[in-house]
């Protein structure tokens, strides 16, 4: 029986790396199979935001392949994927994609997808977003992608901050087609009214 293609999460050195860390738990505990590929400025802001190496999120992912493996089964679009995400993605990352520069596994990967019309989420975290930005995230979501910018739902009253990462986590799965129980949508039962 054939393996059932996985779900790509890329990584870049953006802040928002716990939102990174919660959507790789949620994949694993919702039985998804994920290729993960991690910058380096991704490593970076992981070290300084979660106190945590690149080795703890490869503990999530079913495969792992180095940002500068440009061979890997993802950078080809004969390879079969569920879609993929980028959180949190840079504006760096959001300029190479949007521009087509594939030099690295992550944006060449974001690119398959794109090309072959599978899902691709971008997570950007930046705050003011600068018009240079703006018109690059303008062109990916123009591409097909979905810009799924890191803001809080404050109707369902967060209490910590796991709670709003609990909730763009859950919003990314929303995207993938995933259940999930990391948040309650507006008005469900039993959350905010």
């Amino acid at each position: 029986m054939a393996e059932d293609p996985p779900i790509v999460v890329g990584v870049s050195g953006a802040s928002g790396s716990p939102i990174a860390v919660r959507v790789l738990r949620a994949l694993r505990d919702a039985g998804a199979p994920v290729a993960l590929v991690v910058s380096e400025g991704g490593r970076a802001v992981l070290r300084e935001e979660c106190g945590l190496e690149v080795d703890a999120l490869r503990s999530y992912a079913t495969q792992y392949y180095e940002d500068r493996d440009l061979g890997a089964p993802i950078a080809s679009g004969s390879r079969p994927t569920r879609g993929m995400v980028v959180v949190p993605c840079s504006g760096n990352t959001a300029a190479k994609i949007a521009l087509g520069l594939g030099d690295s596994l992550l944006t060449r990967a974001a690119q398959v997808q794109l090309k072959e019309r599978r899902p691709l989420i971008v997570v950007p975290r930046e705050t003011p977003l600068s018009t240079i930005l703006l018109r690059h995230l303008a062109t990916l979501s123009e591409s097909g992608a979905v810009v799924l910018v890191a803001s809080p739902a404050y109707y369902l009253r967060p209490r910590s901050i796991e709670d709003v990462t609990d909730y763009l986590a859950g919003k990314v799965l929303d995207h993938l087609g995933i259940s999930h129980q990391l948040y309650r949508g507006w008005k469900s039962e039993g959350g905010p009214t």
